[in-house]
């Protein structure tokens, strides 16, 4: 698929996303175009509550913002890697940051992210990373 080309409506039916982003615009924003591709997405506004949410369900990718207040990004991540894989232990995860070097790709992956993507978010780049996330598995 060439970037000249639409986003694929359908490129992720079937496939459940959890957005965390502590920003509601943000959130919405990633909702509208995960689910414009096909996704189902749950979004929460904390680390704390992506790991209640994964009391219940285990989604098949997390997407979470790495600047958060109270746990970041990092955090999440560490949290989520100590659960049982039933549990979501293996989850594919993709940073989000809008701070560049701070928080670059280098440092994201090393912490255990299979992605790093940068705000402003790309629909294509996104929908494409989820996708190669998802074939992977």
């Amino acid at each position: 698929m060439g970037r000249s080309e639409h986003l694929p409506s359908d490129a992720l039916v079937g496939v459940h996303i959890l957005v965390v982003d502590d920003d509601e615009d943000a959130r919405h924003l990633i909702r509208t175009i995960l689910e414009y591709c096909g996704g189902l997405v749950t979004t929460v506004a904390s680390a704390s509550a992506a790991l209640g949410t994964l009391r219940s369900v285990v989604p098949d990718v997390l997407l979470s913002d790495i600047s958060m207040p109270d746990h970041d990004g990092y955090w999440l991540l560490q949290h989520v890697r100590a659960l049982p894989v039933e549990r979501g232990g293996r989850l594919p995860a993709v940073a989000l940051t809008a701070h560049g070097r701070a928080h670059g790709p280098d440092r994201t992956l090393a912490a255990g992210f299979q992605a790093h993507l940068s705000k402003p978010v790309d629909a294509w780049d996104l929908c494409r990373t989820i996708i190669g996330l998802v074939r992977r598995e």
